[in-house]
């Protein structure tokens, strides 16, 4: 029986051959190629449903709004010549 493990070793050899003979860049495209099909199977088949994948991204942002961005920004510093005294 094939499992999981079995797919994800299948496809982490696919990837090094294809970067092997094609190059890194055409391997990524490869992998982002199998995702697009995989989610595309995914959603076909009723697997996905958008409404459940949108409410957990908006609980998500909903999360994240209180939290700050990043700290304050350090006080800015007077432009031109420094005076010395």
């Amino acid at each position: 029986m094939i499992t999981t493990k079995h797919y994800a070793a299948a496809l982490g050899f696919a990837f090094v051959a294809a970067w092997i003979g094609l190059g890194f860049g055409a391997a990524t495209l490869c992998l982002l190629g199998a995702l697009a099909g995989y989610v595309a199977a995914t959603f076909l088949e009723g697997g996905l449903d958008m409404a459940e994948l949108q409410g957990r991204l908006g609980a998500a942002r909903d999360d994240l709004k209180g939290v700050p961005a990043s700290p304050a920004a350090p006080p800015a510093r007077p432009r031109g010549r420094p005076v010395v005294r």
